[in-house]
């Protein structure tokens, strides 16, 4: 890795950590505290985040810091798991239109990606996972589920599903599925309803998050849910990433990357560059932020001390943060998904859905 403290530039670099934002203060919390724990590690630069949305600072306002702070280059990664929408298009938009208005050079880094590192730390959330199990069920008779955030891009939603193999090798596991807490399918509940019917006496599942937040909480719950229909099969919830070493050591390596000039991203999956199976229509989309309207929105729920316990529901599963009501509300139109209507997807949220009914409870 590159000596930061022994860089030779005329440039005065600083690096800005571009966040999603959560109505959860916990997850904010998380991220500002992993930024604190990065500043060391790349000192002397100057550190500083921002979100897009649902929270403060916003991206503009970290720009501001860094250029009253002497920066003349700035250096953003985008704090994303894998390369979605936020990645590759409302984090760059706000960027670009930062630099357009100031005239502040920024070089945009890439996502954490399907990294050794990343793979490394939520391996040991697994092993913290196992290591609470309340019998011996050896690894081989253990079924692992790896929930992903969900998106509207294929390639990223892709990338979860080769995190889960990797998992389910490096452990040996007796089987793996992926499902997702959104936008596609199979979302948490009917994947779980499904997987259960594979026999298996323990089910491990890891929510592949950076921090905690509404959809860490539901998935949580729904998993709960199910586990009180089938009470002979051991569910064991594993910890999301949260600030382990090795997320922070990839954020570091990201920064490295853009100083080598090294970050080049997937460009032949990325459905906005070529002509992808069944999401031909993205091909030249128009790369512009959707998040405008509720940047620097930093309301909280105030039902939930700190993380959310989907008090505010009947059923006590925490609604999604970007629910189809949100966006008629707001006016916040993201690309239409072509499969929204998928039996087991995001129109299966409802405990009443068709999904849940197909997959039986245990009687």
């Amino acid at each position: 890795m590159a000596d930061f403290q022994a860089e030779p530039s005329v440039e005065r670099l600083g690096v800005l950590i571009c966040g999603h934002g959560s109505r959860n203060r916990l997850a904010v919390e998380e991220f500002a505290q992993m930024v604190e724990q990065l500043r060391p590690k790349l000192a002397p630069m100057p550190v500083e985040h921002g979100y897009l949305e649902f929270a403060q600072p916003i991206l503009r306002e970290g720009l501001e810091s860094l250029r009253q702070q002497g920066v003349t280059k700035v250096l953003a990664i985008p704090a994303m798991l894998f390369a979605a929408g936020h990645a590759k298009n409302d984090i760059p938009s706000v960027l670009n239109t930062y630099t357009a208005e100031t005239g502040l050079p920024i070089d945009y880094g890439r996502e954490l990606g399907v990294d050794r590192l990343m793979v490394a730390a939520a391996g040991s959330r697994v092993q913290e996972a196992l290591h609470r199990a309340s019998d011996d069920i050896p690894v081989s008779e253990t079924l692992l589920v790896v929930v992903g955030r969900g998106s509207s891009d294929p390639d990223a939603n892709s990338n979860v599903a080769k995190v889960t193999r990797m998992l389910v090798e490096g452990f040996g596991f007796g089987w793996g599925e992926t499902v997702y807490s959104g936008v596609t399918f199979p979302l948490v509940d009917p994947g779980l309803r499904h997987v259960v019917r594979l026999g298996f006496r323990r089910i491990v599942v890891v929510p592949y998050f950076l921090f905690s937040g509404v959809l860490v909480s539901r998935i949580r719950q729904h998993t709960d849910l199910v586990a009180a229909d089938y009470p002979d099969v051991e569910f064991l919830s594993a910890g999301y990433l949260g600030q382990h070493p090795m997320v922070v050591d990839t954020f570091r390596e990201r920064v490295d990357e853009v100083l080598r000039g090294d970050t080049a991203m997937n460009c032949s999956l990325c459905k906005y560059r070529a002509q992808v199976l069944g999401f031909e229509q993205d091909v030249g989309r128009a790369q512009e932020s959707h998040h405008h309207h509720v940047e620097g929105l930093a309301e909280s729920c105030t039902l939930c001390e700190r993380e959310c316990t989907g008090a505010c529901q009947p059923n006590g599963v925490p609604l999604e943060a970007h629910s189809h009501e949100h966006e008629h509300e707001h006016g916040h139109h993201h690309p239409p998904y072509p499969h929204a209507e998928h039996p087991l997807g995001p129109l299966t949220l409802s405990q009443t859905s068709k999904a849940s009914k197909d997959f039986p409870r245990n009687p």
